[in-house]
């Protein structure tokens, strides 16, 4: 592409992103398009809100919080945990913002893998990857970069395995997501407040996409 360089920044609203360039010759970001941001589990709604600490009623205690009460969900083997709708509504909520409430969608697939050091290894990663969105919509860098680089060093530690399941559970290499994590909170970040009945804004922009099976 003359005249023009390479992909550098994204503007999400309403769960998906314009993706922009570089114009050399107008020194001006252009818009080249949409990023889709896909479901997964379409069957299941979002939640109410994205939940923030302090902001937000909390989810599971408060008698306000959008998933009090609720079915606790399925119990799944870690052989089915990569290829669950538990994992992959965990995957749904993360792509769409919901950091949160992807590290709770997770953590119960982390418990279920004492067994399989290596599916614990990589759920605890994607689990501190969501808690760095977190930190991140929080304004906490420190904090962030603390959770994002622990997330990285799991990561790597995943990539030394021969397996490929991993690879076609998220849609990347996991030498790949850490490197995203590394630099996910390196770049400026300028969020908008969310506001009922809104899609939180990703602060990622990445987003993990199983292969399907008949492309694995």
């Amino acid at each position: 592409m003359s005249g023009q360089r390479k992909i550098f920044l994204y503007r999400w609203h309403s769960g998906a992103s314009d993706y922009f360039i570089w114009n050399c010759h107008h020194r001006a970001f252009v818009i080249a398009g949409p990023m889709s941001r896909p479901r997964l589990v379409p069957e299941k709604n979002f939640p109410g809100y994205a939940y923030l600490p302090g902001k937000y009623p909390h989810p599971v205690l408060h008698p306000l919080g959008h998933s009090y009460q609720s079915d606790p969900g399925t119990v799944v083997t870690v052989q089915e945990s990569l290829s669950s709708n538990v994992f992959r509504w965990g995957i749904d909520l993360f792509n769409h913002g919901y950091y949160w409430e992807a590290h709770e969608a997770w953590e119960p697939l982390w418990h279920a893998a004492k067994q399989s050091a290596q599916h614990r290894v990589f759920f605890k990663g994607l689990i501190l990857l969501a808690a760095a969105g977190v930190k991140i919509r929080e304004g906490k860098r420190v904090a962030a970069a603390r959770h994002a680089a622990r997330a990285a060093a799991l990561f790597c530690q995943v990539a030394l395995l021969p397996s490929r399941f991993f690879e076609a559970a998220i849609g990347m290499t996991p030498a790949a997501l850490a490197v995203e994590a590394k630099a996910a909170t390196t770049l400026p970040t300028a969020l908008r407040e969310q506001t009922p009945g809104q899609l939180p804004q990703p602060v990622f922009d990445f987003i993990l996409a199983p292969k399907s099976e008949s492309s694995r």
